[in-house]
């Protein structure tokens, strides 16, 4: 049985935003999490600019996005929050250096996740996240 995500009809799926500047991985991404019965993509951005964007106008309970981000992972993780203050955002890098962490998690982020993880342990982070709200 699926939770309800907040402010959604029971069973209702949580809605995911996916920021990725790398179009292969962001379609592998779209695959893995629309996989999942509790998740729903509801779009996919490319740069900061249209990841605050489509964060405002879908107002996601998760957003996924790429640390090392055209236009910079955490000037979007702030944007974002701005626009969309309920959304958990977790971060997606190759890097797992203390200053982007850290720089992440300043900027809003509640799980930082590495590229390359196995599928289960990034599932386990968004769950994670939804949990956390």
């Amino acid at each position: 049985m699926t939770a309800a995500a907040p402010g959604g009809s029971p069973g209702a799926p949580f809605r995911v935003l996916l920021c990725d500047d790398n179009p292969t991985l962001l379609e592998a991404l779209r695959e893995v999490v629309q996989a999942q019965p509790d998740l729903k993509v509801v779009g996919t951005a490319c740069d900061a600019k249209q990841a605050v964007q489509l964060a405002d106008h879908h107002q996601p309970h998760l957003v996924v996005l790429d640390v090392r981000f055209p236009g910079g992972g955490d000037h979007a993780a702030r944007g974002i929050a701005r626009c969309s203050p309920t959304s958990r955002i977790v971060a997606f890098s190759a890097y797992d250096d203390k200053a982007s962490i850290e720089q992440m998690i300043s900027a809003g982020a509640c799980e930082y996740v590495l590229k390359g993880t196995g599928n289960r342990e990034l599932l386990a982070a968004l769950r994670r996240a939804t949990a956390s709200r």
